[in-house]
């Protein structure tokens, strides 16, 4: 018999041990036994399962975690159980789910059961093959060493800390491969595309199973069908309501800021920042901007300019203050290719999306051409009456050098990226987004830059723009409040009138 239809069995006798269903067997939704047959496949040894919060995956982890340490599927000798999760706290929840679990079982079977709490939490099941052992450990690398594991499971993964999970994974990994161990990893979605989980998700590769709920981006946070998509288990009747997350999405829209933020990524299961604080502008915020059909363009045009290297994008944003309409081009060098810069910055496939829907082009071989890139610029706005190209300064020997080659004849504006000039441009440029001053079509370029923007602070409160991460591309970003920030002073500078004459 299969491990998966063994594993559906056994889940199927526990008892749920909390809530309103409390005392009845557990049944599992749909989308639960899809994931079971797929990562319990005899040619799988990594299963992956992003869905949203509240869909039982705490408990689903417990089950399986207790079905294999009582080996209902596996019967190798002294079996080794791991659960590892965030902190100690989290990997308590799944461990009291799975020590509920037992209380539940035959008489027999929990008289071979030793429950301990300190100083680890621990759960050792004897029989005739030995002493195995369940065990819950924390987001360090360290607790796994000298292990191996014949099961492992990464619970919310997507939320452990950097460094220390990225550790934790791979030794736990290398732990598996001493004992032909298998792999759960289950979580909501990661804040980001580069997220070691989201990766997990979004690369094909070998004995590895992948299931995902997460919505297409961009759609109201109390969009029915996708609620659906992302809470699978709702249907089924585990978890939230349809009609609870409905309500607590029209509350998130009302309330905005960091709360639709939370309630987009743990209950629509969507991949944006947690972090709301310190961004330059939320999704949310920035998918206000967007229209479907932007206003035209209308009396002079702002270009911002940030100019990259051979690693980052050169980006070029154009606003029109008169009627808000702002429009955004960034260009990579042809080499490497996008495909594989996408996969080197882990955010996969999406350079190569952006170049298909005309956002990001590639120019010159391993460095953008500054004149010939500036000419694109150019070009993209011909016929229309240019105020001002606006740039950084510490660029500006390069830039004035190549603006002079293209032969450019419009005003130059410099503008440093530090707390001074930066803080301002960035503060300018925020008030024109929630004031309606700033309308573009959808464009994945600048949902992605500003995905990836935060602002530092100086002791005074003062800030200026960063990036989230390492490999983050936020040079659409910078562009666009370099122009955005420089029109808005253009339309707060008084109409000049003419003297009065006296007869």
């Amino acid at each position: 018999m299969k491990d998966s239809t063994l594993a559906i069995r056994f889940l199927e006798t526990l008892e749920v041990p909390q809530g309103p269903k409390a005392g009845r067997k557990l049944k599992l939704a749909p989308f639960q036994k899809r994931f079971v047959r797929g990562a319990l496949d005899k040619s799988v040894n990594t299963g992956v399962l992003s869905v949203g919060r509240g869909a039982g995956k705490s408990a689903l982890s417990a089950g399986l975690a207790l079905g294999s340490l009582l080996g209902e599927w596996d019967d190798q000798p002294s079996r080794e159980v791991l659960i590892a999760a965030r902190t100690r706290d989290q990997a308590r929840i799944a461990w009291d789910f799975a020590a509920q679990f037992a209380m539940g079982l035959p008489e027999d079977i929990q008289e071979r059961l030793t429950f301990r709490r300190s100083p680890r939490l621990e759960i050792e099941f004897e029989d005739e093959r030995g002493s195995h052992f369940l065990r819950a450990i924390a987001a360090e690398g360290r607790n796994a060493l000298g292990t191996a594991p014949t099961l492992v499971l990464m619970d919310e993964r997507g939320h452990w800390p950097a460094d220390r999970g990225d550790d934790l994974e791979h030794a736990l990994l290398s732990g598996l491969g001493k004992r032909g161990g298998r792999c759960l990893i289950i979580s909501t979605s990661a804040p980001d595309d580069s997220h070691p989980f989201s990766v997990w998700l979004d690369e094909e590769q070998e004995g590895v199973y992948r299931q995902e709920h997460r919505p297409p981006p961009g759609l109201p946070a109390d969009d029915l069908e996708s609620l659906k998509q992302a809470n699978p288990g709702a249907v089924a009747g585990i978890g939230s309501s349809l009609e609870w997350l409905q309500g607590q999405a029209r509350r998130a829209i009302a309330r905005g800021g960091s709360t639709l933020t939370s309630f987009r990524l743990y209950n629509r299961n969507e991949r944006v920042s947690g972090e709301t604080r310190d961004l330059l502008l939320t999704v949310d915020e920035w998918l206000n901007c967007e229209a479907s059909e932007p206003p035209p363009r209308e009396g002079q045009c702002v270009i911002g300019i940030d100019l990259g290297g051979s690693a980052s994008m050169s980006a070029a944003s154009f606003y029109w203050p008169t009627s808000g309409r702002l429009e955004c081009l960034g260009t990579f060098p042809s080499t490497p290719s996008l495909a594989d810069r996408g996969a080197s910055d882990g955010v996969s496939g999406r350079y190569v999306e952006m170049s298909e829907r005309g956002e990001l082009s590639t120019l010159g071989e391993k460095t953008v051409p500054v004149a010939a890139w500036l000419g694109e610029v150019m070009r993209h706005v011909e016929g229309e009456h240019v105020a001002a190209l606006i740039m950084d300064r510490y660029k500006q020997a390069e830039l004035a050098e190549a603006i002079e080659k293209a032969g450019i004849h419009a005003p130059l504006v410099w503008r440093g990226m530090g707390f001074k000039d930066g803080g301002e441009d960035a503060e300018r440029f925020r008030r024109a987004a929630y004031d309606g001053k700033v309308r573009t079509a959808p464009s994945l370029l600048l949902r992605s830059a500003f995905a990836d923007a935060v602002c530092l602070r100086d002791p005074a409160n003062n800030i200026k723009i960063a990036k989230a991460r390492s490999k983050g591309r936020i040079d659409a970003a910078s562009a666009t409040v370099l122009a955005v920030a420089e029109g808005q002073r253009i339309m707060s500078r008084p109409t000049r009138q003419a003297r009065m004459a006296w007869a």
